[in-house]
């Protein structure tokens, strides 16, 4: 779409309106042979979010946009292009071929299997954390504090957390959160396949059209049943923290990724033993993994985790960022926050976490509660975060 972005640069861009900020949903009727869903929300400044099948978060610039919304308006295409020549001052061509473009990619996305949960349409990843949203892109919710290795006990703060949300609260939360325009949801812990009802919580989630993630340590994956069962749930994509020295998580892994559902496996380097890691990312290659996150627990081990993103991006692993990971000895998060002395750019801001008690932290790691998502109001939580990123 470079024609029509060089085009808005111009001083026509600003003499256009950008369209209402809300909510926006489409659904194929049932008797259409090509069936799909949309969830449009747009943010004030006229960028956007796209919600493909409940399957896919799709970030919008102010054009791509628009045309999302004659989308899922069902606009006829004459009358869409003629609408964006006259607020924009384009040419017929220039229109024409932009939209033909932008359809084109939309059409490939829904009938695209495995996606990437978060995708990027003409942004750079960071763009979409520069302005402050109507609300946050996402919600990571620990189900649990418990971990499934109890000589890990005291590695979790349950010492914080003095009880945990139920089935039914859980079902508010989400309800709240989707009601306001949360269109992604990652669950995570302790280790959240602890939770009898975790499966009932992603349906309940995938049924309000909410993007769902789970973060896990992948060890319950190695029972068949119950990843059979969390396959069915409708759950769009996994991260799972991996511990090379345990074979069930090998054993997991190699049950999981020939599973249609987007994989990422994440690896924290706590040792300076090079070679040891460089064998275990050419293991992840030939088991077929596609998706990696790496971070460290040690900031003296910054320099090999930077050579080992490098190595991963030449055997062509895509790297995957900003997600949670569960409270345990594999949590590098908070050293991480403590070691630099920031905040991360989108906390707070493009993604809020939740406790199991529903205390509400701009991010995992950051201890400063802006509420409790169940009964404080949302327009509480969120102007607290915004006081937060004003500082």
């Amino acid at each position: 779409m470079t024609n029509i972005i060089n085009q808005l640069k111009s001083i026509f861009f600003d003499k256009a309106q950008v369209l209402p900020p809300g909510l926006y949903n489409y659904q194929t009727p049932q008797d259409s042979n090509y069936q799909y869903r949309l969830h449009l929300r747009i943010e004030p400044g006229g960028e956007g979010l796209l919600i493909i099948n409940a399957s896919t978060v799709l970030h919008l610039n102010q054009t791509a946009t628009e045309y999302a919304y004659h989308l899922i308006k069902q606009t006829p295409r004459t009358e869409v292009i003629e609408s964006i020549i006259k607020r924009y001052q384009i040419s017929y061509e220039n229109v024409s071929m932009d939209f033909d473009h932008f359809m084109s990619r939309i059409d490939t996305l829904i009938n695209t299997p495995d996606l990437d949960p978060v995708t990027y349409l003409d942004f750079e990843r960071s763009t979409p954390y520069i302005e402050f949203p109507v609300a946050p892109y996402r919600l990571d919710c620990a189900l649990t504090y418990k971990l499934s290795n109890m000589d890990e006990f005291g590695l979790s703060p349950e010492d914080r957390v003095k009880r945990e949300l139920s089935f039914d609260e859980w079902k508010l939360v989400l309800e709240k959160a989707w009601s306001n325009g949360i269109p992604h949801v990652i669950f995570t812990g302790g280790e959240p396949t602890l939770r009898s009802d975790l499966i009932e919580i992603i349906h309940l989630a995938e049924e309000l059209g909410m993007v769902t993630g789970l973060s896990t340590d992948g060890l319950r994956l190695s029972e068949n049943k119950y990843l059979e069962q969390l396959l069915n749930s409708g759950l769009d994509h996994l991260l799972i923290t991996f511990e090379p020295e345990n074979p069930q998580s090998w054993k997991a892994l190699r049950d999981i990724i020939p599973e249609d559902i987007h994989t990422t496996v994440h690896l924290t380097i706590e040792k300076s033993n090079r070679e040891d890691y460089i064998k275990v990312i050419d293991e992840f290659k030939e088991i077929g993994v596609e998706n990696i996150s790496l971070s460290i627990k040690n900031p003296e081990l910054e320099n090999l985790v930077i050579e080992l993103r490098n190595k991963a991006a030449e055997n062509g692993f895509n790297l995957d960022w900003d997600l949670p990971v569960p409270y345990s000895q594999f949590n590098p998060v908070s050293a991480e926050i403590e070691a630099e002395g920031f905040i991360p750019d989108g906390a707070g801001k493009a993604w809020l976490y939740l406790e199991p008690d529903g205390d509400t932290l701009p991010a995992q790691g950051i201890n400063k509660p802006l509420g409790n998502f169940l009964t404080d109001s949302w327009e509480w939580i969120w102007s607290n975060a915004k006081l937060l990123n004003k500082k």
